[in-house]
């Protein structure tokens, strides 16, 4: 009977927490592996996390935005953001001007370094997405990103109410 009662456990019909588990997982994996490549490959570039990551991808993506619309865009706190991009600029991959319309108004923007880290971490991303879909072919990828979507649409729904 013990077995019978395992093998239930270990295949139930609808293990939603072994996917969100293995969304997680592989999240996980993919930036341990995206953030450990820049000090393993000898390119001499500094540590970055994840976060670093995104702040300087949206001012790669937005040169001149400021650090008011990285909050807005974001929905972080902004002291967070503050931290983030002060510890960009003292690691010299993000610059600081004044706007020229607005005096009160400081544009960021990717240093030359900045841009170097920045192109490096989004080579070794795709790299790395490559690796993680081989074997998919085109219908599949489009079918895992149509699903998703779909979960990410789902958790963005209102708020969770008891059952």
């Amino acid at each position: 009977m013990r077995k019978e009662v395992d093998k239930l456990n270990r295949f139930s019909p609808e293990p939603v927490e072994d996917i969100l588990e293995a969304i997680h997982a592989i999240t996980h994996l993919y930036r341990a592996r995206q953030y450990r490549a820049p000090r393993e490959d000898g390119a001499g570039l500094p540590k970055i996390s994840h976060m670093e990551d995104r702040v300087l991808g949206y001012f790669g993506a937005r040169p001149g935005a400021t650090q008011r619309d990285l909050v807005l865009h974001s929905g972080r706190d902004k002291a967070q953001v503050a931290r983030l991009v002060q510890g960009l600029r003292d690691k010299g991959l993000l610059e600081a001007r004044l706007d020229s319309a607005d005096r009160r108004s400081t544009r960021l923007q990717l240093s030359p370094a900045g841009e170097t880290v920045y192109a490096h971490l989004l080579h070794q991303g795709r790299l790395l997405a490559a690796r993680a879909l081989e074997g998919l072919d085109a219908g599949e990828r489009a079918q895992l990103a149509h699903l998703l979507a779909r979960v990410r649409d789902n958790l963005g729904k209102g708020e969770m109410t008891a059952a």
